[in-house]
């Protein structure tokens, strides 16, 4: 009656849209109702695109990127870090980056198609294997009270070994989400990667850690509590605290503490689940332990907690880790006294 095509001027509407929206317009608006929303990483998200996507394109029409300009970025990124040393895999994280965001642009109609299709990762990426050998795990565990990091940090990564919990979930532990009477910690499934809730039990050594961490706390909410106010110590913190006591420079004064091969925090998770395995342990009740999503058909309607089995796991690797650390007179190395 009106003589309006409705089709029309959706088609219209959209392509003014897509007509006006630049780059800086498209990060605004994946950060804040994406990102934020979905992903507990997103300040690395909003980092990586401040930092290599703005100044480049940021003025520029989100239709005009091409897979060349993808491209190109993703080179500079790489280039950037094999200059200083690295292997460049950094380029792949922004890849992944860059594509959600595109992603997100299309199924907004923002775009009509993402300029990231058919573009390979950048840099080749070796699946790590790092898993510390007994004497090795001896060697952390005697040296870690040496190393020049907070006391929080240290106590992050001696848990991270004892409970084979992931790092990014040890350092927001709440005081309130650990029951000491029960010896349970409770990790709410809002601070979990797989956004599953999840139940850790607590051995003596864990509650040596734990109560240690309480002390050096006092008031604070968290249990490694940042420099920052009301803030935790962040995963990034304890990562490059271990890689800083593993270099040798004598220009930085700084001393290998180890004089082992290099390994990260995340080995230290691979570690326990190594050995725990080698001592018993079934790989299915480690991955109960470590909170792997089961995606087989039988998993999704294996609705049992598994909270005794997991208790009887951890306390397997600890009797397994108190073994590994007994010193020569028959006494166990200090876990927190040094």
């Amino acid at each position: 009656e009106k003589g309006v095509d409705p089709g029309l001027e959706l088609t219209t509407g959209k392509k003014a849209v897509r007509e006006a929206y630049t780059v800086m317009n498209l990060v605004e608006d994946y950060i804040e109702r994406h990102a934020k929303r979905k992903k507990r990483s997103w300040k690395e998200d909003e980092r990586v695109l401040n930092k290599d996507v703005i100044p480049r394109w940021g003025r520029r029409k989100a239709k005009s990127i091409t897979r060349l300009d993808v491209v190109n970025l993703l080179d500079e990124v790489r280039d950037r870090a094999e200059a200083r040393g690295g292997k460049g895999v950094q380029a792949n994280r922004t890849l992944e980056i860059i594509r959600k965001m595109f992603n997100f642009a299309v199924g907004r109609s923002i775009l009509e198609h993402s300029p990231c299709l058919v573009i390979e990762r950048p840099a080749k990426e070796n699946r790590r294997d790092r898993v510390l050998s007994e004497k090795e795990i001896k060697i952390f565990w005697e040296n870690i009270n040496k190393c020049r990091m907070e006391a929080g940090t240290r106590l992050v990564l001696k848990l991270q070994l004892v409970t084979m919990q992931r790092k990014g979930e040890l350092v927001q532990i709440e005081k309130a989400d650990i029951d000491l009477k029960s010896r349970w910690w409770t990790q709410p499934k809002e601070k979990v990667k797989n956004n599953q809730a999840h139940r850790v039990w607590l051995t003596d050594m864990a509650m040596e850690i734990i109560e240690k961490a309480m002390e050096i706390s006092e008031d604070s909410r968290w249990l490694f509590p940042g420099r920052v106010e009301d803030k935790f110590i962040t995963p990034q913190a304890v990562d490059h605290a271990l890689r800083k006591v593993q270099i040798n420079d004598t220009r930085q004064n700084l001393v290998d503490i180890f004089k082992i091969p290099r390994f990260t925090p995340h080995d230290l998770r691979r570690t326990g689940a190594t050995h725990a395995t080698g001592a018993g342990v079934s790989r299915f009740i480690i991955g109960k332990v470590l909170n792997h999503i089961d995606q087989s058909v039988t998993g999704r309607y294996d609705l049992h907690e598994y909270d005794a089995e997991i208790q009887q796991a951890l306390e397997t690797w600890a009797r397994k880790l108190e073994y590994i650390l007994i010193g020569e007179k028959g006494k166990l190395i200090s876990l927190q006294r040094k």
